[in-house]
């Protein structure tokens, strides 16, 4: 019970606050203020309700942590490991 009060509920020092995504790494930011840089396997499982990252420990974000874009972004950057480019006519004027 207590594991699932500090860890689930994110109330540990080591619990994941930030991800940040791009080129082949991710930064992962705990609680505490530590940041690593973790290697993101090909093998991670990316649906269109959730994201399971296997990185030191498994990060799980549901679709619902996120603004809409920012999971479709998260989860493009996961399959392709390339974040989406905007072309300039979509650009408004």
């Amino acid at each position: 019970m207590a594991a699932a009060w500090s860890r689930a509920l994110l109330r540990a020092k080591r619990s994941v606050r930030a991800l940040e995504i791009g080129g082949d790494e991710l930064v992962v930011e705990l609680a505490n203020g530590e940041r690593f840089a973790a290697a993101v396997p090909r093998r991670c499982y990316v649906s269109r309700l959730a994201v399971v990252l296997p990185v030191r420990r498994t990060v799980l974000v549901a679709a619902d942590m996120l603004s809409p874009a920012e999971f479709r972004r998260l989860r493009l950057w996961v399959l392709w490991r390339k974040l989406p480019a905007v072309a300039a006519k979509q650009l408004p004027a």
